[in-house]
């Protein structure tokens, strides 16, 4: 090698690297869809947003169930706060049946379904019983439990179907049963037909729609052939318009799409026509928490079936908005936790719970928004009615034990959850083993200091 006049080698220069572009490797918004993309990744995600998501939209549900009710109360000469306290009874009680559901085993979930459906088919017989069952709005599917409370077992007829025909086709699925069509339809369609059945008796046609997504949910999960799908969907269609063409009040409904004017006589829309005007007038951000005008006596069910209407006027676009994207996180979560599942019981289940709620959140807002037939649902977590609140907080338990339950979330959650008690007899132990170590050290160095020892 060539040296320099003083002795010393040549210094190499080092080779210059390309540069890359800073907008490339620094793009603000490139660095924030992966970010997203690692946090929706992560494997507490689902848990997280099914556990938060519906905190949210129950504690906002009981917000608007207030202010949307204290008008109707009052007209019926009872305290302004009369629904919110009902509402929140049934909260609570909804929380502690969440609670209990999310820590149940899978097994006992299993092992609760076929008494669940035989309660439900057992209290909607008794609805048609003279004297036992109550009629509201045209429809009876209620039982008086003694003073003003009342349930209908229609509800829970939801969360009986999508446990029991989850471990029905979950137990058929072990045994390589399902590429028959035979024990694909039997007997989970006949048994669902014969729920339809009891709810149709009451006259109960938005449920109805709610059990027929949840039945073609779990059907289109187990794989049914696109023939055999698409031929029990002709029947409950051909059904349904049967059901509809039948009643002029059905008939009235389908009217009613896209109404601008109230109306007159049969055809009258003036519950659909009232809720575009309250979700027009309240604009970006809302008239204010409490200040709808169309609560006082204008919009019928403002606290039930459209508390939707009621709060697109009082919190505005913002409001119908981020209840729109709560529902979106709440379904995708649950897709998602039915998606990495391996075990056939927990997809099926959290597949039918997403379909419900899903399912019966667009029928709600579609009907609000003029794009769909009113058809007398409320929305899930959100609107007043306990029977309704009840079942539902215990299907969103279900799927919260089933995130929980993943291998990578069980993981995560053990890392996080503080274990006070091993974490101070860790101290102790540590504090107690370095006790007589610095003691005997401080001892060996007293007695070398007194012979003398440097």
């Amino acid at each position: 090698m060539p040296s320099s006049r003083t002795g010393r080698p040549p210094v190499q220069l080092a080779t210059r690297r390309p540069v890359v572009a800073r907008s490339a490797r620094e793009h603000p918004l490139r660095r924030l869809y992966s970010r997203a993309q690692k946090a929706w990744d992560r494997p507490l995600t689902a848990y997280y947003l099914i556990l938060g998501g519906s905190l949210l939209i129950t504690v906002l549900g009981l917000v608007m169930v207030y202010s949307a009710s204290q008008i109707t109360a009052l007209q019926l000469s009872l305290p302004g706060s009369y629904f919110f306290r009902k509402q929140f009874l049934a909260a609570a009680i909804g929380g502690v049946l969440l609670l209990a559901a999310s820590r149940m085993p899978v097994k006992l979930h299993r092992a609760l379904a076929y008494p669940m459906l035989a309660g439900s088919v057992f209290m909607m017989v008794l609805v048609q019983v003279p004297g036992i069952g109550v009629a509201i709005n045209g429809n009876q599917n209620w039982i008086s439990l003694g003073g003003s409370f009342q349930i209908q077992p229609s509800e829970f007829g939801k969360l009986a179907l999508v446990l029991w025909g989850a471990d029905l086709i979950a137990r058929k699925e072990d045994k390589r049963l399902l590429a028959q069509w035979k024990h694909m339809l039997v007997p989970l369609v006949p048994v669902a037909f014969m729920l339809l059945g009891l709810i149709m008796l009451g006259g109960d046609m938005g449920t109805a729609i709610i059990l027929t997504a949840i039945l073609f949910g779990l059907l289109w999960l187990a794989g049914a052939p696109t023939r055999l799908f698409v031929g029990v969907l002709s029947v409950a269609a051909t059904l349904g318009v049967i059901l509809i063409k039948t009643s002029p009040n059905r008939m009235a409904r389908f009217a009613c799409i896209g109404a601008t004017e109230p109306g007159t006589g049969a055809t009258s829309c003036w519950q659909a026509v009232h809720g575009i005007y309250a979700l027009a007038s309240g604009g970006l951000f809302g008239s204010g928490l409490g200040a709808s005008v169309e609560k006082w006596g204008q919009l019928p069910e403002a606290h039930t079936d459209f508390i939707f209407a009621v709060t697109g006027e009082e919190l505005g676009l913002a409001g119908t908005l981020s209840v729109l994207a709560l529902f979106a996180a709440l379904g995708y979560a649950g897709i998602r936790v039915a998606g990495r599942t391996e075990d056939p019981f927990v997809r099926y289940a959290a597949g039918g719970v997403t379909t419900w709620i899903t399912a019966q959140a667009v029928i709600n807002i579609g009907a609000v928004l003029g794009l769909l037939p009113i058809a007398g649902v409320p929305l899930p977590l959100f609107s007043y009615g306990g029977s309704a609140l009840l079942p539902t907080m215990f299907a969103i338990g279900l799927l919260i034990a089933f995130a929980r339950d993943e291998p990578a979330a069980r993981a995560a959650l053990a890392m996080r959850q503080p274990r006070f008690g091993r974490k101070r007899a860790a101290v102790r132990g540590s504090a107690g083993a370095a006790g007589p170590r610095r003691w005997n050290t401080m001892r060996r160095r007293a007695a070398a200091r007194s012979s003398g020892e440097r």
